[in-house]
């Protein structure tokens, strides 16, 4: 069976930058599951996927674009550390949970802590990067109605 759309797919993966650095692998643990068609993963890597069968391996690299988007300054704010008293040592590289008035959660980075104001990054850590990946195709199978249903593998 080849990955298309409503095929539930399941691979392993190593996800390197552009310097050769490990970002992230499914290597020593169960292969990522995903419902294909349905944006359960980056853009770039859902289209590199599709056609492809079990036991397929591949690499692709993929523009900012077609994952988490580039960098947008718009994102970046400095925040008065008087909105942010309740957070209890406050320092670089925290990460905090910020609610939007649509209810969507967002994940902002510190990156900076000053006298009176912190820098905050609602970036995605990935956002601006070209990613590479290598990727063995585990699994293909046809979707449940209840995992279409639900938008995501079971």
């Amino acid at each position: 069976m080849k990955i298309a759309d409503r095929c539930v797919v399941a691979f392993h993966y190593t996800l390197t930058n552009d310097q050769g650095e490990r970002l992230d692998s499914s290597e020593g643990s169960e292969p990522l599951q995903y419902l294909h068609g349905f944006s359960g993963i980056i853009p770039g890597l859902e289209r590199e996927m599709a056609g492809r069968g079990a036991g397929d391996s591949f690499q692709a690299t993929i523009a900012p674009e077609d994952a988490y988007g580039e960098v947008d300054p718009s994102l970046v704010q400095e925040v008065p550390l008087d909105a942010l008293s309740q957070i209890e040592g406050l320092a670089v590289g925290m990460q905090l949970q910020s609610r939007s008035p649509d209810g969507q959660v967002r994940v902002l980075t510190v990156e900076a802590v000053g006298a009176e104001s912190a820098t905050l990054n609602a970036n995605h850590e990935l956002a601006g990067a070209t990613l590479h990946f290598d990727v063995q195709v585990e699994s293909v199978r046809e979707a449940t109605d209840e995992e279409v249903e639900h938008g995501h593998a079971h």
